[in-house]
């Protein structure tokens, strides 16, 4: 399927035809839009603080913008002087100091590119040179005829890369993929569907879900960082560095030059009810991955019975585990297993929704056995049911699974695939089906979890909740603890069931939504479900 797009007439950014030196895959994750900064792309932009201000030094240029109108390349350069020979072209890289600093053949393209560009621009240049920050040295680059043969080939072969309809292959065992930013993005090991050998680590602990749940609060930016006010006193202060996503619970107020902020910044805001309904989110008019998007669409509309299947089995699974995790003699057991293997021989689409209806009716009959036995009378269970809940534990389920849903909103759209084109449940009814369709794997050992721990450890209670013409809602302080108990959830670490490393759930999350984009992109051949033991 056509992508759509044809950049013949559109200028190739120089750092994109370096990555391409450096990794196809790489340079075709940017072109699409995939964007991630690593530390030591943080330490670069860090030393290029007086690179872009071009009143640090007047003895240099800095920031300069160039192009070359017959290769169809541009770029800026960080700095360039002008001596008597001619304009001497400086660029400033970041790297270990424990490395040694070595020109890389992608550093030696880069360097060709923006001295090409100048010389078709009428300037002579007198010299190139890499200046290594973390090293405080500079290393003269001498290039020839054939670096400047290369650095044109090596721009053909971008265009007709960014112009295919064909995703690069993400390389094998390469040490290149422990050195680069789009690791944790490419997963080059994750889609043979097969342990790794290599940890790839991409977000910092630091950063968590930030949630705004104080009613009548109001938040804004100020000083690089979200400030939180009730009645003119100061609840909390949080550098925006640290915010991987913000939601709002209930009537909560933002500024609009925050909300502006963190669309700056790529990170979504989830608006949802103080009783747990998601209403809506915000992101950037940018984002990653628009021609799969197309092929997303078209995907949904086709049907992919497979994929469909595979949440359900992995949901089914993980319900039994977490049943018999509680009680091993549990009846609802072996029913399940059957029907988990039925399952895998379905091959239709009204088997696959009646198995997976037959197994939440036994799931659910035996939720109950899930709380502790002293509890219980505290924890009344009849049965699962839609919203308005009409008991505590539906409360604190329908509100776990709201928390849940929302994480998995994030996590497509952090991959840019549409929250509304799903594979098992339908987009006819308007909801976020692919996110509905990716938590199915996640209720049991997150949000069910989540809720058993909370009660089952006497973290709330069960006079913390107020009935409202006959729906039970929680109290602001159950709700703020079951917030908490989830975001120690999401950020309790496991061990991968597939990949055998160690990794956050919310991580986990985030991978299993890059697996569905690598199955409609072609990346990998099939799907494989999350299953605990």
């Amino acid at each position: 399927m056509g992508n759509g797009r044809d950049i013949d007439d559109d200028p190739i950014p120089i750092s994109l035809v370096a990555n391409y030196i450096f990794c196809p895959r790489r340079a075709w994750l940017e072109s699409v839009g995939e964007r991630v900064e690593s530390g030591q792309m943080a330490q670069g932009m860090y030393d290029h603080r007086n690179v872009d201000d071009a009143n640090t030094d007047a003895s240099l240029f800095r920031s300069v913008e160039v192009r070359h109108r017959k290769w169809g390349v541009c770029g800026k350069l960080d700095a360039v002087q002008i001596t008597e020979e001619g304009i001497l072209i400086r660029e400033y890289k970041a790297t270990p100091v424990k490395k040694a600093m070595i020109v890389t053949e992608a550093m030696r393209i880069q360097l060709a590119l923006q001295s090409a560009c100048l010389q078709d621009m009428g300037y002579h240049i007198s010299g190139t040179e890499i200046f290594f920050t973390t090293h405080h040295r500079r290393v003269p680059v001498d290039l020839n005829p054939d670096d400047y043969h290369k650095a044109e080939q090596a721009v053909r072969a971008v265009r007709e890369l960014i112009n295919s309809d064909t995703t690069p292959e993400p390389l094998e065992d390469d040490a290149r993929c422990m050195h680069c930013s789009h690791v944790g993005i490419c997963l080059p090991e994750e889609r043979r569907l097969k342990p790794a050998t290599r940890r790839n680590i991409m977000v910092s602990a630091d950063c968590q879900v930030t949630h705004l749940a104080t009613p009548g609060a109001k938040a804004f930016s100020r000083g690089g960082r979200m400030v939180v006010y009730k009645g003119g006193e100061e609840l909390a202060s949080i550098p925006l560095d640290t915010i991987q996503g913000l939601q709002v619970h209930g009537n909560t107020d933002l500024s609009s030059g925050l909300m502006r902020e963190l669309m700056w910044r790529d990170i979504p805001i989830l608006w949802c009810s103080g009783s747990g309904r998601l209403y809506g989110w915000s992101v950037p008019s940018f984002g990653p991955n628009g021609a799969h998007r197309v092929e997303q669409h078209v995907a949904s509309h086709e049907g992919r019975l497979g994929l469909a299947r595979e949440f359900i089995i992995a949901k089914v699974h993980n319900q039994r585990v977490l049943l018999r995790r509680s009680d091993k003699d549990n009846a609802a057991l072996t029913p399940l297993r059957n029907i988990e293997k039925s399952l895998g021989n379905a091959n239709r689409w009204q088997d696959v929704l009646g198995l997976e209806g037959e197994a939440a009716s036994l799931y659910f009959s035996q939720f109950g056995s899930l709380i502790k036995p002293e509890k219980r009378g505290d924890w009344p269970w009849k049965a699962r049911m839609r919203r308005p809940a009409l008991d505590a534990l539906n409360a604190l389920l329908d509100y776990a699974y709201t928390l849940l849903l929302s994480d998995c909103v994030r996590a497509l759209i952090s991959c840019g695939l549409d929250t509304h084109a799903g594979f098992l449940h339908s987009s006819s009814r308007n909801k976020p089906a692919l996110a509905l369709d990716l938590m199915e794997e996640f209720r049991a050992p997150i949000a069910d979890s989540v809720v058993q721990t909370v009660v089952n450890n006497g973290e709330v209670s069960s006079k913390g909740f107020v009935d409202v013409f006959g729906s039970v809602r929680m109290t602001d302080t159950t709700r703020r603890t079951l917030i908490g108990a989830y975001e120690r959830r999401m950020a309790t670490e496991i061990t991968h069931p597939i990949f055998k490393y160690k990794a956050s759930w919310r991580r986990i999350v985030e991978i299993q939504a890059r697996m569905i984009l690598g199955y409609l992109d072609g990346s990998q051949t099939s799907y494989r479900g999350i299953r605990v033991r």
